[in-house]
């Protein structure tokens, strides 16, 4: 009935979460429901069929003195005790009863246990409910029948009824019972606890036999290394199975530390006795090695000098753990020789040396094992199955995926397919990892039956090839099916909702694994905080990682990467990150990254100086991604300086990466000649330039209208094969608009091959900008035609392209749409552009009305377009104006433009006293205002002018030129705005300021050149409307085009008429 010691073989146990055993959970024992079976697992042993004769003998109230008088009954036990068939259980079974032995005690439990012993249990349990009369042993017998053959609900529930019936187990009962247990996760676990509660109401508590199956019941099915070392400590004389059962429960967590130190304890304590290490203890010491990534390594080859000591080389237990072993820290040819030294070899030797070597992602290796020692030493499913686990690991992924059809073939032909579940999954999981997601569809499809691991190879597959929504739908199949997911398919269900952003579903399924119980399972919960923070969730990504039971250092680097993505959010993300710290976490090149991306954004010099300075510490500076990252975050701080030392360190590690933050930190910091030295020094030393390279750089000449150097970059891109890129394509499109030539922006936007949804958006600001609303909004139209969906920055550029051209009533469909029609939330930036809108139409009084009813608080951008308003349209409305300048006061006090905007609204209905007043209080608030200035860019350079300058070498050619302009615009009827001059000055004093204004000495630079080229001047500030008046007059004297771009804005003057139509 019971198994003797040195039959007993220790194997691996999985572990599962559960609650700590506390002496208040002995209570009654409900049924079992609902239970998952496992095999009978020898790690446990009791005492042998014999001890419970001999007991039962020396205990039974049966005459003891008529069975030795009776030969019959002598010969009887003596004949059959030992059966191991039915035909002899039927034969003692008839004998019994033909001699009048029915009711006798001892023969009855004896037939028992042999009916145990051959797996025929309903003869058992009709047996025993046959019996008049039952002990300990008769009960003790049929409980532990239930366990060995596979049954443990039925164990649990004899032995409820031998509690009920008011029998107090021994220690053979309770060790049946705890192993039926451990069998019945996770239902099981809370009979167990119930179990130790009476356990330790009784002598048994540190009974050797009943500690051993709980430390087993603690390590295993309820992963609780603390209660089983509790029972461990308490058992007063512990013998060798007792130390292997508790350094096996540390070996599996792989907390090898501990699982050491308690072998060194077993050595000393054993000293007297005969404690010395067998080969149960050396299979879970290499477990331990293995687990340990830092020295693992070091620690395996004494271990491996110990067993060589112990003379257990040659055990085929301890030489395949230690093949694997070394298989696994990539030393095949030391597995080999060991596998070579080995007495004895099986498939289970083969296979350790074959998973090492996949592990190593050495797929050619392990497929290359398995052709020389299959036929040697056989194959079994599990050896097909870490074949095809073999193939996605081949370096040709191609050469692995063909071989893997060959090895599905051969399993077809031999039907393993339809008699092993295992090798089905090993081929879907096989095609799914080698890129051929739709095979490893098709073989699940056709497996005849499916258990948890198929669902999950199959989900995992799906989500691994951004089959994300396939992944989902799969995951409500299986629920459908009954199948209880498990931590595996949580995770891969909840990477593809994130991956989609299905916050609805992902909440459901964080529910189901409340229910399941599956939440605190720190990987489940890692999931979480990726489907949280991809979604943009960061409060119940923060709640989900401080319900955490536990952390690992991908929970910390999930939370610190989520926090750093959002700048709202970066600070938190240090303080997460100290927190990390002081908790003796050791940081990662994860966590660096995540870090220095959040004090990247929140310009933390200091904090980024001790971040790099832990770099150093921890040896990570050599890594590319870590220092591309500070090269990003310097550059971000404007430590430029310190950007160029660690670019000049990483001579051998540099990637596109790292020459992209340089150059992205020299335009950050406005050094666009650097950049663009940079870009032409990668080109000449071969390094490839990418479509971010050329987007970045684009960008920039975008921003600062150099429309020349752009150029230059555009012809780079041809020359790079990189202007059909659609990320390349889009930066054009945008540098050209911004350059002032919407000419090519739209010739090159109708030639790309593919467009996106910055395509198209770049194309409708790009029209918005210089004027043209109808085309802007044609492109919308067929921007929706093409099926591209708008966002967000697309009605940016149509609420623009409508305020510019004076389209009040389209502008306003256009805004109802966004909800509507699209399902956006309108942002700040778009009730802007409507506030922008009714204020160009001159519609003030219905500004105030439209504010008042957004559904947010308004910013400083509602009220400075107000106020721009209301400063264009000559002083009307000044109530507005001046609401709208108290709220800026109070939001930005030391700005200097809502200062200038309120003199401007004053000055522009006159009202000089006023004016004079907020003057003086920007003068109070110790702020200035920001210098207007006009320039242009000539083959000798850019010349950079201000109003009334004098400054240029070329000045009296300039102003000659420019008295030349007056008197032949003035001939052509023009007449000076003085309104404009925002001084009270005299009349002729307000014409003389206003001809000197910055734009005007421009024009009159670029017409002391001879060219017929167009005359392109950037001014930083507002075009006035005089200056606009004349340029006009001005383009049609010289017949030559004027492209004039403000801070709003492009103007094209030709023939004395500009774009705008005078709507600006």
């Amino acid at each position: 009935m019971f198994r003797s010691f040195h039959s007993c073989k220790l194997r691996r146990i999985s572990y599962n979460s559960a609650p700590a055993f506390t002496p208040s959970t002995a209570s009654p024992f409900p049924p079992l429901e609902s239970l998952v079976f496992k095999p009978h697992d020898p790690h446990q042993c009791t005492k042998s069929l014999q001890d419970l004769v001999d007991h039962c003998k020396s205990t039974s109230h049966c005459n003891t003195a008529l069975f030795s008088s009776s030969e019959k009954f002598e010969s009887l036990v003596n004949r059959f005790q030992g059966s191991c068939s039915s035909e002899e259980a039927r034969e003692l079974h008839l004998k019994g009863i033909k001699y009048g032995f029915v009711g006798n005690l001892f023969l009855s439990n004896t037939l028992i246990n042999i009916y145990v012993r051959i797996g025929d249990l309903g003869s058992a349990q009709k047996l025993f409910e046959e019996m008049s009369s039952r002990n300990l042993v008769t009960w003790a017998c049929l409980i532990s029948g239930y366990t060995q053959n596979g049954e443990p609900h039925e164990a649990c529930v004899r032995f409820r009824d031998m509690v009920r019936t008011g029998f107090i187990p021994n220690h053979y009962a309770f060790g049946s019972a705890l192993r039926a247990c451990q069998e019945s996760v996770p239902s099981g676990c809370k009979l167990g606890l119930q179990i130790h509660g009476l356990i330790s109401k009784t002598r048994y508590g540190s009974d050797v036999v009943v500690c051993n199956v709980l430390i087993s019941m603690y390590g295993s099915c309820l992963d609780s290394p603390i209660d089983a070392r509790s029972v461990f400590d308490w058992i007063e004389i512990r013998n060798s199975i007792s130390w292997n059962s508790i350094i096996s429960v540390y070996s599996r967590r792989g907390d090898a530390i501990s699982a050491f130190e308690l072998f060194s304890s077993m050595l000393k304590e054993g000293l007297g006795f005969s404690f010395r290490p067998n080969e149960y203890t050396f299979g879970s010491l290499i477990t331990a090695a293995c687990s340990s990534v830092d020295s693992g390594f070091c620690v395996l080859k004494q271990i491996l000098a110990k067993v060589e000591k112990s003379g257990f080389l040659q055990d085929l237990y301890v030489g395949s753990a230690l093949v694997s072993g070394f298989a696994r820290f990539g030393l095949a040819d030391d597995a080999k020789k060991i596998l070579g030294q080995m007495g004895e070899k099986n498939v289970v030797s083969m296979n350790g040396l074959m998973v090492g070597l996949v592990k190593q992602k050495q797929g050619e290796a392990a497929a290359k094992v398995f052709r020389e020692m299959n036929d040697s030493v056989g194959t079994n499913s599990d050896s097909y199955v870490i074949l095809l686990s073999a193939f996605p690991e081949f370096s040709a992924l191609e050469e692995g995926r063909r071989k893997g059809r060959e090895v599905h073939a051969h399993v077809i032909r031999t039907e393993l397919t339809d008699s092993k579940v295992a090798i089905g999954n090993g081929l879907v999981n096989m095609y799914a990892k080698s890129g051929a997601i739709a095979d490893a569809c098709s073989v699940f499809e056709l497996m005849v039956g499916k258990d948890s691991v198929s669902w999950n190879s199959l989900i995992s597959g799906l989500d691994q090839n951004e089959c994300f929504e396939d992944a989902s739908e799969s995951f409500l199949r299986m629920r459908r099916t009954g199948l209880m997911p498990s931590n595996f398919t949580l995770i891969s269900t909840l990477s593809s909702c994130a991956s989609l952003g299905w916050i609805v579903l992902g909440e459901q399924i964080h529910c189901d694994g409340i229910k399941l119980g599956l939440d605190t399972d720190v990987s489940v919960s890692n999931a979480l905080l990726a489907l949280y923070a991809e979604t943009g969730c960061l409060t119940e990504c923060l709640k989900v990682f401080s319900l955490m039971p536990e952390y690992d250092q991908v929970s910390w680097n999930s939370v610190i990467g989520a926090l750093s993505d959002s700048e709202a959010s970066a600070s938190l993300a240090v303080k997460y990150f100290l927190e990390m710290m002081r908790g003796g976490w050791v940081p990662t090149r994860v966590t660096f990254i995540n870090i220095l991306s959040a004090v990247s954004s929140l310009s933390l010099h200091e904090v980024g100086h001790q971040i790099h300075a832990l770099v150093l510490k921890y040896c990570l500076s050599d890594d590319t991604a870590i220092g591309n990252t500070l090269l990003s975050c310097y550059g971000k701080c404007g430590e430029m300086n310190q950007c160029e030392k660690i670019f000049s360190r990483m001579t051998d590690t540099r990637d596109e990466v790292s020459w992209n933050s340089m150059i992205s930190g020299y335009i950050h910091n406005e050094l666009l000649n650097k950049a663009m030295d940079l870009v032409w020094f990668m080109m000449q030393t071969g390094q490839r330039l990418d479509s971010f390279t050329f987007a970045t750089v684009l960008s920039a000449c975008a921003s600062v209208a150099t429309l020349e150097r752009g150029m230059e970059v555009h012809a780079c891109g041809i020359r790079a094969c990189l202007e059909s890129d659609v990320v390349v394509g889009s930066a054009l499109v945008d540098m050209y608009s911004k350059c002032g030539r919407i000419d090519y922006a739209s010739r090159f936007f109708e030639l790309m091959p593919q467009k996106n949804v910055y395509s198209w958006n770049s194309m409708i600001s790009g029209f918005a900008r210089h004027g043209h609303g109808e085309k802007a909004l044609k492109i919308f139209t067929r921007m929706k035609l093409d099926g591209q969906p708008p966002d967000h920055v697309t009605f940016v550029g149509v609420l623009s392209a409508c305020s510019h051209v004076g389209l009040v009533e389209e502008g306003f469909e256009h805004f109802e749409s966004m909800n509507e029609v699209y399902r956006l939330s309108p942002r700040m930036e778009h009730f802007s552009c409507m506030v922008d809108l009714l204020g160009r139409a001159g519609k003030l009084d219905k500004v105030d009305d439209f504010i008042n009813g957004m559904p947010m608080k308004p910013n400083v951008l509602i009220w400075r377009t107000v106020l721009g308003a209301c400063s264009r349209l000559n002083g009307r409305n000044t109530e507005l104006g001046r609401k709208a300048a108290e709220m800026l006061m109070e939001l930005e006090p030391q700005n200097a433009v809502n200062y200038v905007l309120l003199a401007n609204m004053y000055a522009s209905g006159e009202k000089w006293e006023d004016v004079a007043k907020a003057r003086a209080a920007m003068k109070e608030a110790s702020v200035k205002k920001e210098a207007g200035c006009s320039w242009v860019t000539m083959k000798d350079g850019v010349h950079v002018f201000v109003a009334g300058d004098k400054s240029h070498h070329e000045k009296d050619l300039i102003y000659e030129k420019l008295r030349e302009l007056n008197r032949k615009m003035r001939e052509e009827g023009y007449i000076p705005q003085t309104k404009y001059a925002l001084y009270d000055l005299e009349l002729e004093n307000k014409e003389e300021l206003l001809s000197y204004h910055s734009e005007k000495i421009a024009v009159a630079f670029v017409l002391t050149r001879q060219s017929a080229l167009p005359i392109r001047i950037m001014k930083n500030l507002r075009v006035c409307g005089d200056c606009h008046s004349a340029f006009g007059y001005i383009s049609k004297i010289v017949g030559r085009q004027i492209i004039l771009r403000d801070s709003n804005r492009f103007h094209h003057f030709q023939g004395g008429k500009c774009s705008c139509g005078d709507y600006w």
